[in-house]
């Protein structure tokens, strides 16, 4: 799935108001992190993630193995803060 730069745009003002439903500890992208991970993206499609502390390159790291294990997009990395998309079966959020 390729994404235009008005679509993430988009998504990133509906991720605006959302809070982060899944925290990524210290001890990184575990196997219950990416399956929860994975359940937050069938129910809501666009998610706020929780990196740890860190520099940004690993967490920018983090983010894209994150979106690469779950196959979806990165949408933002703001902080420790990521936002992640994946369109679900029944999508909820349509672009124009």
């Amino acid at each position: 799935m390729h994404l235009t730069g008005k679509q993430k745009r988009s998504l990133r003002g509906m991720a605006h108001d959302k809070k982060p439903v899944v925290s990524i500890g210290s001890q990184g992208l575990s196997e219950s992190v990416l399956s929860e991970i994975e359940i937050a993206l069938e129910h809501h499609e666009l998610i706020k993630i929780k990196l740890p502390a860190g520099n940004k390159e690993e967490r920018s790291e983090m983010l894209t193995k994150a979106c690469s294990e779950t196959l979806s997009e990165p949408i933002q990395l703001i902080g420790r803060v990521g936002v992640l998309f994946r369109k679900a079966k029944k999508s909820k959020i349509e672009f124009a």
